[in-house]
């Protein structure tokens, strides 16, 4: 219910066919929801906050950093064979997102743990907000190579 909610939100702020984006949406939230259940520990709510599920791969580091590394390099190959890059530069930007998130990943894995929750809290918050333009970054050029302007 979450996911086609999320849907609507983005389909009311996007133009064109509002149908597939509430459903492309809906579908790689729900998606998402799906591959954390095989990562988290019992963590994810069902229903409201009392059964929670989650298999905890991510107890194996042996496993989930490989499968983490897998999936990060099939979403990097499948962009890049869809968004034509005009220039060097738009390639390097990609490959310097994909290069940080490989980063960020194994400092996840086995870099030092927080030194606290509120340190956590800012760690996550300024490498999402780096992320993020990184990954505008990398759209920007894929946009200006089509002649498309960028959503945002």
């Amino acid at each position: 219910m979450l996911s086609i909610f999320l849907g609507a939100i983005v389909a009311l702020f996007i133009s064109g066919n509002r149908a597939t984006t509430l459903v492309l949406v809906a579908g790689a939230s729900f998606s998402h929801w799906l591959l954390d259940l095989i990562v988290h520990v019992p963590d994810l709510p069902l229903y409201g906050n009392s059964a929670k599920v989650g298999f905890g791969l991510w107890r194996h580091v042996g496993l989930s950093f490989p499968l983490e590394l897998i999936l990060l390099a099939a979403g990097a190959w499948l962009y890049a064979r869809t968004a034509p890059f005009s220039s060097v530069k738009g390639r390097y930007a990609f490959w310097g997102f994909v290069v940080s998130m490989v980063i960020v990943q194994a400092l996840a894995n086995f870099g030092p743990p927080p030194a606290s929750p509120e340190a956590m809290s800012v760690t996550a918050l300024v490498a999402y907000a780096v992320l993020a333009l990184l990954a505008a970054s990398v759209e920007r050029f894929a946009s200006a190579s089509t002649g498309a302007k960028p959503a945002y």
